[in-house]
Parts: C-alpha cells; sequence; structure tokens
C-alpha cells in the first residue's frame, strides 16, 4: 500500500538516537538546547522551546499570551483539531474564520470582517491563529497589520510548513507574529517522532513558555519568591505542565534537520510532477503562490462536479488499487463536540465545500517515480 505520508529515517538518524541511548542522559540533556539552537538559526529567530508535541505547543503559546476565561481564540475551520482545542485548554472560547478557496488557507477578506463586526460588538479575538494548510504560508503581512489595528495577539500555526518562506522571510522567524508553532509527527518535514516546538522574538514569552512545559518550575533566582536553599534548589512559581521533549527525541530532529533542504526540494519535484500527470482531469489542484515557497507537506486535489467518481467511491477505489489516500480536514466547527458552541454546517461555506471534495494524495521524500505514476495513472483510469 502507497500511504499518504511516511517517515524517512536513515543511518544517521539511528546512529544519533544510539548514541543519545549511550551517553549519561536520555532526557533534559544536551541533546534539547542543541536542536532548539539548530531551529533558532533555521528560523532566524532568537528564542526556540521544544516540547513533547505541536499541541502542546499551541496551548503554551496561548497560556503565556495569557489567554484565560472570558478570551476568544479565532482560527482556521480547515485544519486539525489542535489548532482550536488550545483556546478550550485556557478557558478560552474558540471561533472560525472562513478560508480563502484558493489558497485553502485563512481568508484576509473574511477576517476583516469580522473584526469589523467583532469591534462593534465588543467581542475581538485576543489571538487569532492562522494556519499555513499543506505547508504554504499565510498571508502574514495583512494578518498582522490587521493585529496592530484591532489589537490581537498571533500564534501562526506552522505545523506543516518548517522550511517554508514568505516574501523575504523564513516561517518561525516571528516578523509577522508574536509565537510560531511547529511539529515534528512522523509525516511531517522532519520528525522527533513525536514533538513540537515554539519560536519568538519575545525573551519574556520565551521565559514563560520554557517554565510552563516543565511544571512552572525555574531555578533562576530571579524569578523566585523565597532565599535559595542551596544549588539544588528550585521554586514552582505557577502551575504548568510535563510537555518536555527527551533527548532522543532532539537527537533524531537534529539529524532530520541536516536533510530538510533536500526534503523540500523532492516535495517540490513530487508536486510538478501531479501537476503535470493530473492535467486535463477533473480536478481542482493545488494552487501555490509565486511570493513564498510552500513547504508542500500535503498534496491536496479537489474533485470538480462533473467528476465521474465521488469523492468516498474515488477513496475506495484508490484503497482497492494498492493506495491510500486522506482527507485534509473535516472542519473544526463540524466536529461534535463544537456544536456546544452554536457552530453548524453553513457557518463557514468555503470550507465544508473545500472538505466535501477534496483528497490528500502520497507525498514525501521516499516516494519513487514508479509509485506516483501508479498514482497519477489510478487517478486517470478512474477518473477519465
Amino acid at each position: 500500500m502507497i500511504p499518504y505520508g511516511k517517515q524517512t529515517i536513515s543511518q544517521a538518524d539511528v546512529d544519533a538516537v544510539v548514541d543519545v541511548l549511550r551517553s549519561d542522559f536520555l532526557t533534559q540533556g544536551p541533546a534539547i538546547p542543541r536542536f532548539e539552537a539548530a531551529i533558532a538559526e533555521l528560523c532566524d529567530v532568537p528564542h526556540s522551546i521544544a516540547v513533547n508535541s505541536a499541541t502542546s505547543a499551541l496551548h503554551i503559546a496561548c497560556a503565556a499570551l495569557g489567554v484565560g476565561p472570558g478570551d476568544r481564540v479565532w482560527t482556521s475551520p480547515n485544519t486539525f483539531v489542535a489548532s482550536a482545542n488550545c483556546a478550550r485548554y485556557c478557558g478560552a472560547t474558540p471561533d472560525f474564520v472562513d478560508i480563502d478557496p484558493v489558497t485553502l488557507n485563512l481568508s484576509v477578506s473574511s477576517l476583516e470582517k469580522k473584526l469589523e463586526q467583532a469591534k462593534r460588538s465588543g467581542t475581538l479575538p485576543k489571538v487569532v491563529i492562522p494556519v499555513h494548510f499543506s505547508g504554504q504560508p499565510c498571508d502574514m503581512r495583512e494578518i498582522s497589520a490587521l493585529a496592530k489595528t484591532y489589537h490581537f495577539h498571533v500564534i501562526e500555526d506552522a505545523s506543516h510548513a518548517i522550511g517554508a518562506r514568505y516574501l523575504d522571510s523564513v516561517i518561525g522567524d516571528c516578523r509577522y507574529s508574536d509565537i510560531t508553532v511547529f511539529s515534528f509527527h512522523p509525516v511531517k518535514i522532519i520528525t522527533t517522532a513525536e514533538g513540537g516546538l515554539v519560536t519568538t522574538r519575545d525573551a519574556a514569552l520565551a521565559d514563560r513558555m520554557s517554565r510552563l512545559r516543565s511544571h512552572g518550575i525555574t531555578r533562576d533566582p530571579a524569578h523566585m519568591k523565597n532565599a535559595s536553599d542551596g544549588p539544588w534548589y528550585y521554586e514552582q512559581v505557577e502551575l504548568g505542565f510535563n510537555y518536555r521533549l527527551t533527548d532522543l527525541q532532539a537527537a533524531l530532529g537534529l539529524s532530520q534537520l541536516s536533510s530538510i533542504g533536500e526534503w523540500i526540494a523532492r516535495r517540490h519535484v513530487i508536486a510538478d510532477r501531479y501537476d503535470t500527470g493530473l492535467a486535463g482531469l477533473p480536478l481542482k489542484l493545488p494552487h501555490r503562490l509565486a511570493d513564498r515557497h510552500s513547504a508542500l507537506h500535503l498534496y491536496v486535489i479537489q474533485l470538480v462536479e462533473n467528476a465521474p467518481l465521488d469523492r468516498a467511491a474515488l477513496y475506495a477505489r484508490m484503497r482497492e488499487a494498492g493506495i491510500a489516500p486522506n482527507v485534509h480536514y473535516i472542519p473544526v466547527h463540524l466536529q461534535p463536540d463544537y456544536a456546544q458552541f452554536g457552530f453548524k454546517r453553513g457557518d463557514f461555506p468555503h470550507s465544508e465545500a473545500y472538505y466535501d471534495s477534496a483528497l490528500t494524495l502520497p507525498m514525501y521524500p521516499l516516494l519513487s517515480d514508479a509509485q506516483q505514476d501508479t498514482v497519477i495513472g489510478t487517478l486517470r483510469r478512474l477518473l477519465s
């Protein structure tokens, strides 16, 4: 079966993990700060804090910005549930902004219209979380301008987008946001098995997120309430979490990072071959913008109305042919658990229309040309 996504693990990755297994530290050792420093260098940002998942990263990002009961956090419906759940972990109310039907990212025009309405009703968000869907950056310059006008914070959900570029900046440099979040799940651009990370330019936010990932504990005398009992002394100064990454994971991530440029380049080759091989079929292919460089985590097609098969039938027929596509994503507001907030079908029509026709094709560096030709040939046979 050809999967939609798959990690790439080299002998160098294995050796890096084995080196840690034979070292003095399996967790909270030197591999973590080395990994953080490497990501900070890649992203041209001063602060980088690794955690055990992107979900945890989103949570501590919201918490560090002071999100709490009575606050509102807006994000895209076209994302994994974690992008909205992070608001709920803090006691805040989640809401959504519909997507642009071309880019599939949060629509700036819809955001501006919703902000104007929210200002009149006194319901402006404390945080907006744009999601760089499939690895293509959102319109961050415009979102940042709106943040300054309407006084909200911005957390970039770049779970799909490490290594992507926007205008003259790299995703993760936080030029247009307070905090950026990355994911290192196995099917992402690079992996730490499970893991995530936050970047920021703000030293105070970095300091607080570092505490929040480790029980709210500090060893810095500047943040302690009492006099130290000795060099072993620490204090819990706020309620935090056990969101720490291990040295094993950090070593894997650091090894993987050396291949990120090569792997993203390979993803672009695969996307170009799909663009050519699927041309002329009753499909809407992904749109890549010229002023930004996508990390191409996903390659998502959309069936048009006159297609000979609907999405469910095409999904089933592809699996019969030995191909395992996927669907990204069921709009978050349609999840049963979100009905308690009053959301219903029809609230965000562009996200819903996209979901009803979307199918994610195999996309990962180890996908061979022969395997991709099988995917293309199967789609041509089924849809011609």
